[in-house]
């Protein structure tokens, strides 16, 4: 695995940590209130702090995941699967929520992908 994919993976991986952070632990914070646009109001009420809390789970698992693949296994096809999950997930979020999502959570997995692809 060349050093930039090492580099690229890890940034998707951390931005993952941060959004299950966010998701898990500062659920209702004013920080992710901001990133999420919904009021800590809404985001206080137990339907909405467990759906997050669920999902930043799975945002966390990922990102352990992927690290695994990194730095414990060096295996690149592990890797590739978790950028592509995290691309998928990216373009799912854009096409039914915010197109922003694009880039902001899939743009790091994109060049990631990208340099899988050209680097090996």
């Amino acid at each position: 695995m060349s050093l930039i994919t090492t580099i690229l993976a890890t940034i998707v991986a951390l931005e993952h940590l941060y959004i299950f952070y966010l998701e898990t632990i500062a659920t209702t914070s004013a920080k992710t209130s901001q990133t999420f646009h919904m009021a800590q109001d809404e985001l206080a009420r137990p339907s909405v702090t467990v759906l997050f809390k669920n999902q930043g789970i799975y945002n966390g698992l990922l990102a352990v995941f992927l690290l695994y693949g990194i730095f414990i296994s060096h295996n690149l096809e592990i890797v590739t699967i978790f950028v592509l999950y995290v691309i998928g997930a990216a373009v799912y979020g854009a096409a039914t929520s915010n197109k922003s999502i694009l880039l902001k959570q899939g743009g790091p997995a994109i060049l990631a992908l990208l340099s899988i692809l050209l680097l090996k």
